[in-house]
């Protein structure tokens, strides 16, 4: 059985979660202006970098006093800078309901071999119990679960008068989500995600909470250059004022400087929050109308408005087993890739069987009303070679 192909396509196919797609608006034209061939230390390459810096601060709304650094390596980089130079001063409790976070418990327990930690973990589609997590410990986090669609609600469940630091992978979440800066004394991200930058680089946020700790803690381990932030005691200071620790892609900050003007010009903050929340309202509501796939995060509250993530429902594809499931899930994926509507958008590979759809900013919401009737097409399709 042949099924009639929807009559309207996305005008841009791309839902990767990340590298995301780029606004609408980007060209090639864009990086005309990058400081190729400069020396990222002369004034040229100085003052991008500390305009990207400073234009973060302003987009985002992160405090004068907190740091804001450009580092190696996305947002992994970022956050096993932290972890490796500010852990180890107090007890730590782990956080982890998806893949990342549970590769961050990895790195403390496995890696740096802490002995006084707490893990709170959930399957896929919840959140632990935030409760019961000890603020008078470090504690580590994501706030959004790229791989589950599953967000922390907001910052309440973090105490203001909390003793250790908290420290927060916000990959996914920061310019799509309001983030609790004075709950966030270590916040990390990259340039791919929300506002559909060039990968490889990643940003360190630090309160001066966590500044006092870098500059009175040393840890018991060896750091590599790469990760050191301090120097005779203190904070060494260029890494924040755009002296990279190592040499940066001058390209990729142009783009980085592009995305934030477009950021600007769509209302800062608030205005992509705003516009990952209409995207998301667009698969709120197909999920509602179709009783064979629903949400992958179980309370409302807590569905992410970037990565997000559908299960397939129907008893027809649930009944199979584990394998078969996924085996169905990528089927549709891969018919939705061959008719170039959507590229990527098959779930994690740790992650249960379905589909993931970026509704970051960058998304336009034509294109996601475009491809919700494929979504039926793909898996009817799929349901008739079950037959």
């Amino acid at each position: 059985m042949i099924l009639q192909k929807p009559g309207i396509r996305p005008n841009n196919p791309q839902f990767s979660s990340g590298p995301c797609t780029k606004p609408t608006t980007w060209s090639l034209d864009a990086l005309s202006d990058a400081a190729l061939g400069r020396s990222h230390r002369a004034a040229i390459g100085k003052n991008k970098l500390l305009a990207a810096i400073e234009t973060t601060r302003e987009v985002l709304d992160i405090p004068a006093d907190y740091k804001i650094g450009i580092v190696p390596a996305s947002d992994t980089g970022a956050v096993e800078m932290a972890l490796w130079s500010l852990l180890g001063a107090r007890g730590v409790d782990m956080l982890s309901w998806e893949s990342f976070g549970a590769g961050w418990v990895t790195d403390v327990v496995k890696q740096l071999k802490l002995d006084n930690v707490n893990h709170h973990q959930a399957d896929y589609g919840h959140l632990p119990d935030l409760d019961a997590v000890n603020f008078d410990n470090d504690v580590v986090f994501t706030w959004n679960g790229t791989t589950s669609g599953v967000k922390v609600p907001n910052g309440d469940f973090i105490p203001a008068d909390r003793a250790g630091l908290t420290i927060c992978d916000a990959t996914s979440a920061a310019f799509a989500q309001d983030l609790a800066w004075d709950k966030l004394d270590v916040t990390t991200f990259s340039w791919q995600k929300v506002l559909g930058g060039e990968a490889a680089h990643g940003m360190l946020v630090l309160s001066p909470r966590a500044v006092e700790r870098l500059e009175n803690y040393t840890p018991a381990w060896p750091l590599p250059k790469i990760f050191r932030l301090t120097k005779g005691g203190k904070l060494i200071e260029g890494i924040f004022k755009g002296a990279t620790i190592n040499t940066p892609s001058m390209l990729a900050v142009e783009d980085y400087l592009f995305a934030l003007d477009w950021a600007k010009s769509q209302g800062g903050k608030d205005g992509l929050i705003a516009k990952a929340d209409a995207n998301m309202t667009v698969l709120a509501d197909f999920v509602a109308a179709n009783d064979w796939v629903d949400f992958l995060a179980i309370d409302v509250a807590t569905q992410s408005n970037t990565s997000v993530c559908l299960k397939i429902t129907d008893p027809r594809v649930t009944i199979l087993d584990a394998d078969t499931q996924v085996v169905f899930a990528k089927g549709m994926a891969k018919l939705l890739e061959v008719e170039a509507v959507a590229y990527d958008i098959g779930s994690y590979r740790d992650a249960p069987a379905g589909l993931r759809i970026w509704t970051g900013g960058t998304v336009e919401q034509a294109d996601l009303e475009a491809l919700m009737p494929w979504l039926i097409w793909a898996f009817e399709t799929q349901i008739a070679t079950l037959s």
